[in-house]
């Protein structure tokens, strides 16, 4: 119920929030097949896990929400009351690490 209610449903949430118009259908893909393939792997590794590492486990998968929790506040931007069509120019070209990733308009419309 706790996941449920917290990380669960972010990995559906979150994609579809952030991806601009372009790449939305390739990021959500990529997106949910990830999770879905993360899923098995977790569904087929926990009782293994847990007969191996018993109540370390628990630490495990703790220290895994910690990367979770780092990774939202640090690196996913805010997107409350943008449009999706101005994602790019609102948010992504603005944040602090993700602006690399974009090449300056000048060069864009050079190569046009």
């Amino acid at each position: 119920m706790g996941f449920a209610w917290s990380w669960g449903p972010l990995g559906w949430l979150i994609p579809s929030e952030i991806f601009p118009l372009e790449t939305r259908p390739a990021g959500f893909f990529f997106a949910v097949s990830s999770n879905m393939i993360c899923t098995f792997i977790i569904a087929q590794a926990f009782l293994t896990m847990l007969c191996q590492m018993r109540s370390g486990i628990f630490f495990f998968f703790a220290a895994w929400i910690v990367v979770m929790g780092s990774f939202a506040v640090f690196l996913l931007p805010e997107t409350k009351g943008v449009p999706i069509d101005e994602m790019n120019e609102q948010v992504w070209k603005k944040h602090w690490f993700w602006h690399r990733f974009f090449k300056p308009e000048d060069e864009q419309q050079a190569k046009c």
